[in-house]
């Protein structure tokens, strides 16, 4: 008996401390530089973790890009890590961050001229307008930090994983679906058409497993009809060029877009008045 406790014991000396090396929070600074420095963004930028949710509003000045230690819990290796990350700058890139500011103000300024009851303001501030923007919005942001991470040298399939990782609606679960499950979808999409190679390549982990169970059924139903699959095929050239797009413009710009130049002007007269 002893001689097995000690075999057990042994064991887990041995075991424990292997999985307890990977630190994601350290793991940061040092992915964050390869994706910076292979995708030849400005090597200014740094990295932060914090305990609450990123607020990058102000990293077109500040080149810090905060990452939310709530969204590393779901990261288990460095390509997950390098998911985390090339989301916040995708939504930096996007102008996810420009475009809210935006949209905060407008809301304030509407608040402000408008009674409370006003159409226009209660349809600025519902929450289904809300969420329809953030859903794009982070669409937008997975795949452009699917192209940051495949040109940093990661596997793009770890941003599906991630993305199936995070909570996802009762509605997913009930009905068998991956969490995230629309989300995770128009990833793999964008990853199907636009680098078949690295789809092929796989990612091994049981969420993936799971995530093709749902996906597969659908890339077939879309392959077997030539409509279908036309369509697909100009939606995915349009959302390829896109992004190359709006990555170009953040190196050539220093992130600043046409929404943080509409946002100072909007500021800026809020901020006029004498009144």
């Amino acid at each position: 008996m002893k001689k097995i406790l000690l075999t057990v014991f042994s064991a887990l000396v041995f075991v424990l401390p292997a999985q307890a090396a990977y630190d994601t929070n350290a793991r940061v600074p040092v992915v964050g530089k390869q994706i910076v420095t292979k995708n030849g963004l400005p090597s200014t930028i740094t990295f932060k973790v914090v305990d609450t949710a990123a607020d990058n509003s102000n990293s077109t000045t500040s080149k810090v890009i905060e990452v939310s230690r709530q969204n590393l819990i779901y990261a288990g290796n460095d390509n997950e890590v390098a998911a985390v990350i090339s989301q916040e700058l995708g939504r930096v890139m996007n102008a996810q961050v420009s475009k809210e500011k935006f949209r905060n103000l407008a809301k304030a300024a509407l608040a402000g001229t408008l009674s409370s009851d006003n159409i226009l303001n209660t349809a600025a501030n519902s929450e289904f307008a809300d969420n329809k923007f953030s859903e794009k919005d982070n669409m937008d942001a997975d795949i452009t930090g699917v192209d940051l991470m495949i040109t940093a040298g990661y596997n793009p399939l770890a941003m599906v994983v991630l993305v199936t990782k995070m909570p996802g609606s009762f509605w997913e679960a009930f009905r068998g679906n991956p969490s995230n499950s629309k989300r995770a979808m128009n990833i793999y999409d964008y990853l199907t058409y636009n680098y078949p190679s690295k789809v092929k390549a796989g990612y091994a982990c049981n969420e993936y497993r799971f995530f093709l169970t749902y996906a597969d059924p659908i890339v077939e139903k879309r392959n077997s009809s030539e409509r279908k699959l036309e369509k697909f095929n100009k939606e995915q050239a349009k959302k390829k060029a896109e992004r190359t797009k709006q990555i170009a413009q953040y190196k050539a710009t220093g992130g600043l877009t046409g929404w943080d130049a509409t946002y100072i002007l909007l500021e800026n007269f809020a901020n006029s008045s004498e009144k």
